[in-house]
């Protein structure tokens, strides 16, 4: 029986996948073997040792410790995509609200509640006020070209809008994905000084962190108008205020309103409402619950962002999971210990991601008592797990 801990509330469509004469599924449990949440802080929580992995129902993993998780062998997972088509409707919501002035607009004409027959003529004088120009054959930069960034790229040129993409580490997945008539940008900072709206799609790291700063406020292009729907942290908000102020950059448009923000004429702040979908909710729910399934089940490891890729079929009787330090004679010990006991691997494969390694073993017949102990003796063994069918 697999113990599985919510930390919110999670799609029941998702959690529904768990088969639940295999596992037990509840907020507060006892020894958990892995965890799936959304947007709970987990820096300071301490998790029992039980727990094998953490599953976040999004794409951040900013509220989970993940280097403090790797340490101790623990698979922490994330659903990239699954909220994506959620966003991009929002990111192209606020192309046009940073166009037309529509909040602007909107909350002006409320206050004309109560003028009786007069409204249609105050209307009609006051709504210069909220003129605005359209995209079509305006200029968008896109940051980052991930599952988000492409389609925000691939809709917007639908829209005729001109589209320059920078992103130094496209995947191959997304290059086949992005419309040939999205230009690349020669570099960040020939996309800022040319574009005249700029929409941020990049995960925060401390490469990130601010990168948005008075140094790229001064190579904008005048007026331009930026959409930040990935992470607050991503734009320095005091340089922010100063662009503002001097027009180098003319609305800012963003899903993570801060304090020193809200009161500023030309900030459109919206309430972190880019996955607020069901059917986004939905998506990462059933993604994170299948991803979760898999490791536990088979030890396979997808969309993992500590560990590598890891999928094989399960081909024997027995299968161990093995993760370990990616230095070299790792897997020699491994397979020696097993020709010692003369057992035979039915099928192996090994994958490494950084200072990581993870391999999969599946042998013909059952490993011997004590045998995992002598495993884990190997210097560089981080966890290891047998899984029988």
């Amino acid at each position: 029986m697999h113990k599985i801990q919510t930390l919110n509330k999670i799609s029941p469509i998702g959690l529904d996948l768990f088969p639940r004469d295999d596992y037990e599924i509840a907020s507060e449990i006892v020894e958990p073997d892995a965890i799936i949440l959304r947007s709970f802080k987990m820096h300071d929580m301490e998790i029992p040792k039980s727990v094998k992995s953490v599953a976040r129902a999004g794409a951040g993993v900013n509220n989970i410790p993940v280097d403090k998780y790797t340490e101790r062998g623990i698979v922490v997972f994330n659903t990239p995509g699954a909220n994506a088509n959620g966003v991009k409707e929002l990111v192209l919501a606020a192309l046009f609200m940073s166009s037309r002035r529509l909040v602007a607009g909107i909350e002006w004409a409320k206050t004309l509640a109560g003028k009786g027959d007069e409204v249609e003529k105050l209307v009609e004088k006051g709504k210069s006020d909220f003129a605005g120009p359209e995209i079509m054959g305006k200029r968008l930069g896109v940051i980052g070209l991930g599952a988000i960034g492409v389609m925000v790229a691939n809709d917007a040129v639908e829209l005729g809008m001109e589209v320059m993409g920078y992103d130094p580490f496209i995947s191959v997945d997304a290059a086949w994905k992005l419309s040939r008539n999205v230009k690349q940008a020669k570099g960040l900072e020939s996309l800022l000084s040319e574009c005249d709206y700029i929409s941020l799609h990049v995960p925060l790291s401390d490469k990130t962190n601010g990168m948005i700063n008075k140094a790229r406020f001064a190579i904008m292009k005048k007026g331009a108008r930026i959409l930040n729907f990935s992470r607050s942290a991503l734009v320095d908000n005091a340089d922010l205020v100063e662009a503002l102020a001097d027009g180098t950059v003319s609305v800012y448009v963003t899903d993570f309103p801060t304090d020193d923000l809200l009161k500023q004429p030309n900030v459109i702040p919206i309430p972190h409402l880019g996955a607020s979908t069901p059917e986004a909710e939905d998506n990462c729910a059933v993604m994170a619950v299948n991803q979760t399934k898999a490791f536990l089940e088979f030890g396979n490891i997808k969309n993992s962002v500590n560990f590598p890729e890891c999928e094989m079929d399960f081909s024997g009787h027995t299968r161990m999971v093995i993760a370990n330090k990616n230095v070299p004679m790792m897997v020699s010990q491994i397979t020696t210990l097993l020709a010692k006991e003369k057992i035979n691997i039915a099928n192996m494969l090994n994958k490494n991601k950084g200072d990581l390694a993870y391999n999969i073993i599946d042998i013909d017949g059952d490993l011997p008592a004590g045998f995992e102990e002598k495993i884990r003796s190997i210097e560089g063994i981080i966890m290891i797990r047998i899984i029988r069918r």
